[in-house]
């Protein structure tokens, strides 16, 4: 039998080469700079608890070890203590979430599903969301006091709030009550979602 040829471990290293081909760029989302907008304002208290205020309602959350912020009028500025990988990491995650929140407390976040099937609909009864889909029973929806759900032809649900995380969270919870099938397409979907449809068997 022929001896297969083995490469060398140094063959592989990531050292030998261009190394921009191995280690590629980091992301600069950290240092972007967050502009806020009109009305809406920033606070951090004891404990480095993040506050963001804005017509559409008041966010807070806590800023994690190492991290720190800095608001000079209108802009706000993520800075990190050191160069450890987990700070690094940090650093973008939370100029990402602050972001988020002031996003959420001057416009808002917003996530759309749609339901398809014959009789499948869906009604909003005081807090609950009331899904009729295809089961026995109602599906009832406890709808958390931060979110605003709306209903439209009994089959289109809108979420609004003002936490993203939130919003998407209760999205797909929802949805996870009826995923869309892929041979008739029924269930509930997001409204920019496209299912992949799949041909039944044909009995011969």
């Amino acid at each position: 039998m022929r001896p297969t040829s083995r490469k060398s471990a140094g063959s592989f290293s990531p050292t030998s080469g261009n190394p921009a081909t191995y280690f590629p760029a980091m992301s600069r989302i950290g240092k972007t700079p967050i502009t806020l907008p009109e009305k809406v304002k920033i606070s951090v208290a004891d404990g480095n608890q993040v506050t963001v205020e804005g017509p559409k309602g008041k966010l807070s959350w806590e800023l994690p070890k190492g991290i720190t912020i800095s608001n000079e009028g209108s802009v706000v500025t993520v800075s990190r203590a050191n160069e450890h990988r987990e700070v690094r990491a940090l650093h973008g995650l939370s100029r990402a979430l602050i972001n988020n929140m002031v996003s959420g407390v001057s416009s808002g976040f917003r996530r759309d599903l749609e339901i398809q099937g014959v009789g499948f609909r869906a009604a909003v009864k005081g807090d609950k969301l009331d899904l009729s889909i295809g089961y026995s029973h109602p599906v009832l929806f406890q709808i958390p006091s931060e979110i605003k759900i709306a209903v439209t032809d009994n089959t289109k649900i809108s979420i609004e709030g003002i936490d993203k995380h939130l919003v998407g969270q209760v999205a797909a919870d929802i949805r996870a009550y009826y995923p869309p099938e892929p041979y008739k397409g029924k269930g509930i979907r997001y409204s920019d979602e496209v299912v992949r449809r799949k041909e039944g068997k044909t009995v011969q």
